[in-house]
């Protein structure tokens, strides 16, 4: 196992949509398995609760996650909130590192895929496991947190994005 570069703001791959993966790819000896383990080992590294492999240059729909006493990884993940409460939190990201923004997500998910050995994962989650699967969920599809904030939160941050280009 080894850290793999983390993406920063700036680099396409981060706005870009990752790919599912075929789950006839998925195994024991895949590359899908070191691949999950490099990723947990690059997000503790970096002191990270998540990471999304296009964070690491690749577009395949992988996640890492450590929070709330949960660490596991989701190949393919689907979110679905359950029920109509929101919450709100701050929010920092390894791909944008010195920005912290409140985003508001739906206070409870259920979380659907994949992993790597290819059997069938669902996990229910609220409170910062729930804020960390949609937000690398958000990362597989190109979306950045600051792109879900607030007008008033946006104008504060846009300075600081600057900065970061």
């Amino acid at each position: 196992m080894s850290p793999l570069d983390v993406r920063l703001l700036g680099d396409p791959v981060l706005k870009t949509r990752a790919a599912d993966i075929p789950l006839d790819k998925l195994g024991p000896d895949s590359r899908y398995g070191r691949l999950v383990d490099d990723m947990l080992e690059t997000m503790d590294h970096a002191g990270g609760v998540g990471l999304a492999a296009n964070q690491v240059g690749l577009l395949e729909r992988i996640i890492v996650f450590d929070a709330s006493g949960m660490r596991g990884h989701l190949i393919n993940p689907v979110i679905t909130p359950l029920g109509q409460t929101r919450a709100i939190g701050v929010e920092g990201c390894l791909s944008i590192p010195g920005v912290r923004a409140p985003v508001e997500r739906p206070a409870c998910v259920v979380a659907r895929g994949v992993d790597k050995r290819g059997a069938s994962v669902s996990i229910t989650a609220t409170g910062l496991l729930a804020r960390c699967l949609q937000h690398e969920v958000d990362h597989l599809d190109g979306i950045l947190f600051y792109q879900r904030l607030s007008a008033e939160e946006r104008r504060r941050v846009n300075p600081l994005l600057r900065d970061l280009h």
